[in-house]
């Protein structure tokens, strides 16, 4: 381990960097790393510690720094702010101090920042059953070529658990020679720049066959717009292909707060009732971490839960 001359403001640039490059993090987690840690920034300069270097900072300056948030009044609601926004900024620098430890360079360690346990809400996730999945799927009027794009879409979200950017960023030529395949594995470069393996099932690519044997174009993007402008361009963008997901969650009936997340969540949850090991899902989703993962045994903790009172209650055992 070594004492860095340079200031904990002037490390941060290096860590974006890092977070870039070692960690493979997205843009926009960079940005709210950048975004989280100004805060921090601006608080070192109001205290006239700008200049304070990592071996320098002590858990009376984390303390003072949360106190700082605990009491600071945000411009646009006139409130002080929340806790789990308080606890976004801590764990900006949290990571911040990670990056020291990781490169040997003196700091006081990350776990020193602890998050308050009464702000940590279970997350809960919105699915669709497969009796108003397959309502989704038929939704579309597969007699126009829109109809037959949109089927295919629906249909790869179901069987692939693509993240609505992954699908919006497939090209046709991953689909050539299709001839005599009834399935597909097909690897894409995912989140964070990971790749990984996603899987078309045979109903999947018989939609999307049926849809490229439509297309008289050589256009490159998989899914395009039919009447885009000829200066814009003819690939969907994710926000398009959300309202498309959203056009048939109305016509179709089903929950309104459908999109191609929930779409994503309804494909986990479906492996994972019928039993598909965690680990695996993991690898389907491309999470990263297994936590991430975890979410979706919440669902099936219920299921299991209300079969249990079902039928081993001990209604049938004598007092």
């Amino acid at each position: 381990m070594k004492k860095s001359n340079k200031s904990i403001i002037e490390h941060i640039p290096d860590f974006l960097d890092y977070c870039e490059v070692e960690k493979g993090l997205s843009d926009n987690t960079q940005k709210n790393y950048e975004h989280y840690l100004n805060k921090f920034t601006n608080w070192l300069r109001y205290k006239k510690i700008d200049n304070l270097k990592p071996h320098e900072l002590t858990p009376d300056h984390i303390w003072d720094y949360r106190l700082f948030l605990s009491r600071h009044i945000d411009r646009n609601t006139g409130k002080t702010l929340g806790k789990a926004t308080q606890n976004y900024y801590l764990i900006a620098l949290r990571a911040l101090l990670s990056y020291f430890s990781s490169k040997d360079v003196v700091c006081i360690p990350s776990d020193k920042i602890t998050l308050p346990k009464d702000v940590k809400k279970e997350k809960t996730i919105k699915f669709l059953n497969l009796e108003q999945v397959e309502k989704l799927l038929t939704a579309p009027d597969i007699k126009a070529i829109s109809g037959l794009r949109d089927r295919a879409i629906l249909e790869a979200f179901f069987s692939t658990g693509l993240r609505i950017a992954e699908l919006a960023s497939l090209n046709t030529e991953q689909f050539y020679n299709l001839k005599g395949k009834k399935d597909l594995e097909l690897g894409i470069i995912g989140k964070g720049g990971h790749p990984r393996t996603v899987y078309f099932s045979e109903r999947a690519l018989l939609w999307i066959k049926k849809y490229l044997s439509e297309r008289k174009d050589r256009e490159k993007p998989l899914f395009i717009h039919f009447r885009a402008r000829k200066d814009a361009d003819i690939r969907l963008t994710p926000r398009s292909i959300e309202r498309i997901v959203k056009k048939y969650a109305i016509l179709s009936g089903i929950p309104v707060f459908t999109t191609p997340h929930t779409l994503r969540h309804s494909y986990a949850t479906d492996l994972l009732t019928q039993g598909v090991d965690l680990r695996a899902i993991q690898e389907f989703l491309g999470h990263k971490n297994i936590v991430t993962t975890q979410i979706y045994t919440h669902v099936t903790n219920k299921r299991l839960r209300d079969i249990h009172r079902q039928f081993h209650s001990g209604r049938k055992l004598k007092e």
